[in-house]
């Protein structure tokens, strides 16, 4: 399993990193350069205020159909058959909740043409992300690893055409930019589908009512906690935009300084995307798990630290590197942002492995807890400091539900505390935080600054053991031996 686990992962980050990296810091960073702080700023909050209502698009169906398959592959033929009209059902209502409270919340004319569009784009994201979670819940996770770029990989030509080609570029609006991101969705949801089908041999559709509410009653939990989470996680760019009235400049701002924390908060979810269904079987078959979370972990917490002691320290010059307006504004920011990393990413590994528990109650008491902290500090911060309050709101929350859930998590699975372990990781931490102060004091360029800090961390990371050489030296071996018995088998 530990094998399986860093084969796949690796394969799925590198694809990854090579298409979303590009689509963030390449086509979405270009897109706001290229219109007003304003219009960019309208567009976030419209796309957050639809997110907001997946918890009626999804209602938890995909994570229980993802740890579901994972452990019971026979039942992927006939959940697939009666799942798909349950989401189609749920997409209308999804549809009639989301412009009754855009009526409520008096969006009007061209804010509501492009809400049209992301609900479209919405829904067919999470019809998208359904497909996938059987093809994962298979661990078939080099499929899935393709399959998860295709979207953004349609999306990156269109734009670019949109955004390079001379006669275009001139006249590119932010509505362009949503129909190609719906154009490419779209697209992708039907591939997937197709596959989907061939996997499941072409089952009819079933419409079974008693079947449809089992699976909502057992979904309820996921898509509660669903909700809650995206309270905490989609709302900032909504409460900037409603409470300041600003016509979408702080929503805006918010975005550029989000967008490098987003990029690198996808490498933490691609973990989750394998360590749920992996979690799942080897709970089922009492596996021990401890193995993978100390692995997910020690990964995570290298490159948590690599990116914040980089990140605060050259917040400036990263900021002016990617926009060409409201640097020192971004920046600000970003600096308040960019610790979010460590604590998303934890969630990531120890939220996983309760979701994958079903250990569902205790989640949710805690999205709940990160959700009115939340709420209240950006109703309280948001008036007084603008987007450096939201930011703060974000990452309090955050911090907060990282830190029950990890507590959660090793009382469940008796993962003992170890305070010479503990004393190594602040060890490493500190030593990093170091290092980088030390590093911005060379008189060179910021760049390499930069590079010599994560190589420095990275030394680190050895000196503290936070990555046992040996034990990776071991695992390089055993699987050229493994490739060289296969090939002699041929």
């Amino acid at each position: 399993m530990k094998k399986f686990f860093v084969v796949n992962l690796i394969f799925m980050v590198t694809l990854n990193l090579l298409i979303k990296s590009f689509w963030i810091l390449g086509i979405d960073r270009s897109v706001q350069n290229a219109l007003p702080s304003g219009e960019y700023g309208i567009y976030y909050a419209l796309l957050n205020f639809s997110y907001l209502f997946n918890i009626i698009l999804d209602f938890g169906i995909t994570n229980f159909n993802n740890k579901t398959i994972a452990q019971n592959t026979v039942l992927l033929k006939k959940y697939f058959s009666r799942i798909l009209p349950l989401k189609l059902l749920l997409a209308g209502v999804y549809i009639a909740a989301v412009f009754v409270c855009a009526v409520l919340g008096g969006y009007s004319g061209r804010a509501f043409h492009l809400l049209i569009w992301l609900t479209l784009f919405q829904l067919f994201t999470s019809l998208l992300t359904y497909f996938r979670s059987n093809i994962s819940g298979l661990l078939l996770f080099k499929t899935d690893s393709v399959l998860s770029v295709l979207d953004k990989t349609l999306t990156i030509i269109f734009c670019s055409i949109l955004l390079w080609t001379p006669f275009l570029k001139g006249s590119f609006k932010v509505e362009y930019f949503v129909y190609a991101q719906t154009l490419s969705i779209f697209l992708s949801c039907l591939a997937v589908g197709v596959i989907c089908l061939v996997k499941t041999g072409f089952p009819s559709l079933v419409w079974k009512p008693k079947f449809m509410i089992t699976i909502l009653k057992k979904g309820f939990p996921f898509a509660l906690l669903a909700l809650l989470m995206s309270f905490y996680n989609r709302v900032d760019g909504v409460f900037l935009e409603r409470l300041l009235r600003d016509d979408g400049e702080a929503a805006g701002i918010y975005a550029s300084g989000f967008r490098l924390v987003d990029s690198v908060n996808m490498v933490s979810y691609l973990f989750s995307v394998i360590l749920l269904p992996l979690f799942a079987k080897m709970i089922k078959d009492r596996g021990n798990v401890k193995e993978i979370i100390k692995i997910a972990s020690h990964i995570l917490l290298l490159s948590s630290v690599c990116f914040v002691s980089v990140s605060f320290v050259y917040s400036e010059e990263l900021m002016g590197l990617l926009y060409n307006k409201n640097i020192e504004e971004s920046a600000s920011v970003y600096r308040i942002l960019c610790f979010c990393y460590v604590p998303v990413a934890a969630t990531y590994v120890f939220g996983t492995l309760l979701t994958a528990n079903g250990s569902m109650k205790k989640l949710n008491i805690v999205a709940a807890c990160g959700m009115v902290i939340n709420v209240l500090l950006n109703c309280i911060l948001v008036p007084l400091y603008r987007q450096d309050g939201s930011a703060f709101s974000s990452l309090t929350s955050q911090v907060l539900t990282a830190v029950l859930q990890i507590f959660i998590a090793m009382k469940i699975f008796s993962i003992h505390f170890d305070f010479k372990y503990f004393l190594r990781l602040v060890l490493f931490v500190f030593s990093c935080c170091g290092l980088a102060y030390a590093i911005h004091l060379l008189d060179i360029n910021w760049l390499y600054r930069a590079v010599i800090t994560l190589a420095s961390c990275c030394l680190s990371a050895l000196v503290f053991k936070i990555f046992n050489v040996g034990e990776m030296f071991s695992f390089v071996q055993q699987s050229i031996r493994n490739k060289a018995g296969n090939k002699k088998e041929e």
